[in-house]
């Protein structure tokens, strides 16, 4: 379908395009050009200061700092969550992870619920429009009875990966790096080995660590290929495992990193998004191709030099304070997309709704938090979007939000420190550092202060005052609009939905054994 049917398409459907979406759909349209083709990009545990591109200083990423340096950096985009898989729901839906339940925490292998079937998938998105979707790597939005969560039933035709975080399975015994290290830590016990599925069939279990990454690869220069040779727009979500806990990396890239085991898991990740411009040049759609990076969560600071960098920003994973939720992103997009950095504000939430606005697709008819980055990433442009809310791990109608950015300005509610942000030398950041109400809010410049050290003081500051209180009718205003929806973790776990290449096996979990 060419971008004239689409523009015809959303003419008809009464969608409401903003004018740089109506200009771009009406040139590419003009011009004869097929219809983009999407890469989200989605790294775990990744800290604002990890990249090369982000200051760190032997960070070894030279893809992403191509992806930088020649498309567009921001430098205020946020996830929704400070943990996995709320934050992958909100990716994929455009809405806040209380509107379709994914709390409280994450999912585990045996996990009762996931996504609700009846949540809108960017893949389901694009699928009307005649779009060949995959997904490969760390799904974490459910399994659930018969498969029912896995990928290939939320939109996405073809899978390859890992339906949850690798440490949920025992990893003692399993090879993390060449030629025999193995894994640090013990990963959960008592569970099923970390399974490799492809599509709703497991593969191999437990899986081969030093061989995933190049499975990976594969399976994606294959899609890519695939859908150019029968002209057809592609969709690939690639949820990295890296550079979670625990850390592995092939041949390839092991001991060639100056960062040690997570800088060599780093730079594994960014030769497989080599290997994707690779495969887009090789067939010709790389002008074509919108390619979208960012992560899912602050870094695991209990890890120490295992767990990621937030930079500047306070604590990381787990915790409502930037470093926890504030995130590296990139966007890419030679001959569309010129180079340079944004300020602006964005979020997560918003690319299915820009991702709609590019393809012509229709957007669901349910309340969504995101909004259209097009004007951004087109005109280096002012964001549509007035605040970011900041949930916890665990959301709650009785506690509601615990921080919310207006602007250059971030007001803290309650605050609380994480297991996960433990071992800094911030006591804030700490799992002791209990819930703790503020009234008035905390309130902080992130423009001038965005490590969050210094509280202003409204007293005396009539602008200030009057800022709370806006921030208030904001906070408001969203809490009355935010209905949650019923808890999918909260649904609890069986172990019978643990997923077992031989089901009939005894003794459980240890001889799930196959490939």
């Amino acid at each position: 379908m060419t971008n004239f049917c689409l523009l015809q398409q959303s003419v008809r459907m009464g969608h409401f395009l903003s004018f740089t979406t109506l200009l771009y759909l009406l040139v590419t349209s003009c011009s004869g050009s097929p219809p983009s083709n999407f890469i989200l990009l989605f790294a775990d545990d990744l800290g604002f200061g990890d990249l090369g591109c982000y200051g760190h200083p032997t960070s070894l990423t030279p893809n992403l700092d191509r992806l930088a340096a020649d498309g567009l950096r921001f430098t205020d985009f946020y996830c929704t969550s400070p943990v996995c898989s709320p934050s992958r729901a909100s990716l994929l839906t455009g809405r806040y992870q209380t509107r379709s339940g994914v709390y409280p925490g994450v999912f585990y292998p045996g996990s009762r619920g996931g996504l609700p079937l009846n949540e809108t998938t960017i893949a389901e998105m694009l699928k009307p429009l005649g779009y060949a979707t995959a997904a490969m790597g760390k799904w974490h939005l459910g399994v659930g009875e018969n498969g029912m969560y896995l990928p290939t039933q939320q939109g996405f035709d073809h899978y390859l990966g890992v339906p949850y975080s690798h440490d949920m399975g025992p990893c003692q015994n399993l090879t993390c790096f060449p030629p025999d290290v193995k894994c640090f830590g013990n990963c959960d016990v008592g569970v099923v080995t970390i399974p490799l599925m492809h599509n709703d069939v497991i593969k191999q279990q437990p899986v081969d660590f030093l061989d995933l990454e190049r499975a990976y690869s594969d399976f994606a220069t294959d899609f890519i290929t695939q859908s150019t040779s029968k002209k057809q727009p592609f969709f690939l979500y690639y949820p990295s495992h890296h550079t979670h806990y625990p850390q592995y990396a092939g041949p390839a890239t092991a001991g060639r990193s100056r960062r040690g085991p997570f800088g060599d898991a780093l730079l594994e990740f960014d030769s497989t998004v080599g290997n994707l411009l690779s495969a887009l040049e090789h067939t010709g759609v790389l002008n074509n191709t919108l390619i979208l990076f960012t992560a899912d969560n602050g870094p695991e600071l209990m890890r120490m030099s295992r767990g990621g960098n937030a930079g500047p920003l306070k604590c990381g994973k787990g915790t409502t304070y930037e470093g926890g939720m504030r995130e590296p992103a990139i966007a890419y997009w030679p001959g569309t997309i010129t180079p340079g950095v944004t300020h602006e504000l964005a979020s997560t939430l918003d690319i299915m709704p820009t991702i709609a606005g590019l393809a012509g697709a229709k957007l669901p008819m349910v309340q969504l938090d995101g909004v259209d980055m097009t004007d951004i990433l087109v005109n280096h442009g002012p964001s549509k979007r007035e605040a970011m809310m900041f949930y916890p791990t665990d959301p709650s109608e009785k506690y509601g939000l615990f921080a919310l950015r207006l602007g250059k300005y971030k007001a803290h509610f309650y605050t609380r420190g994480a297991g996960h942000s433990e071992t800094t030398p911030d006591q804030d950041c700490h799992i002791i550092s209990f819930l703790k109400p503020h009234d008035p809010p905390l309130l902080f410049d992130l423009e001038s202060d965005a490590s969050e050290n210094y509280p202003l003081s409204p007293l005396g500051r009539p602008d200030l005052q009057a800022l709370l209180q806006r921030i208030g009718v904001v906070k408001e205003q969203f809490e009355a609009s935010m209905v949650f929806g019923e808890s999918q973790i909260g649904k609890g776990s069986d172990p019978d939905l643990e997923p077992c290449c031989t089901p009939h096996c005894t003794p459980k979990p240890s001889c799930c054994q196959c490939g």
